[in-house]
């Protein structure tokens, strides 16, 4: 018989997705390269526009204030659960994406900002 935190892993694991981390902000879990290309293309259909095609905020500035620089260390302090809200909510100037972006989506466009700011 198996020890009983196996089984709990294995639960976790069908609960939770198709053996990917539930998310990438807990601790020892690495989006995989499909995954980190796959939030670029988002990022760059969705996000380079105003935030720039390197994150670096120096895109267009069509809905008011500066775009934040998603390259800055601040941007590195952010919580994953923080920034993904402001992904689906906005934030002041930035628009809500929740509604044209899938969580998985959301959740590919952080693992790509997150090598931005490596």
């Amino acid at each position: 018989m198996r020890a009983p935190h196996i089984w709990i892993g294995v639960m976790l694991l069908v609960v939770l997705g198709n053996g990917e981390p539930a998310a990438y902000g807990q601790p020892g879990a690495d989006p995989s390269q499909a995954r980190i290309e796959k939030g670029k293309k988002v990022f760059v259909k969705h996000c380079a526009g105003c935030h720039g095609a390197e994150g670096k905020g120096d895109g267009y500035k069509l809905l008011g204030a500066d775009p934040a620089n998603l390259t800055a260390s601040a941007t590195k302090k952010k919580s994953d659960a923080l920034l993904l809200n402001t992904i689906h909510e906005g934030k002041s100037s930035m628009p809500s994406w929740k509604v044209r972006l899938s969580e998985q989506d959301s959740r590919d466009v952080l693992a790509y900002i997150r090598t931005l700011s490596r």
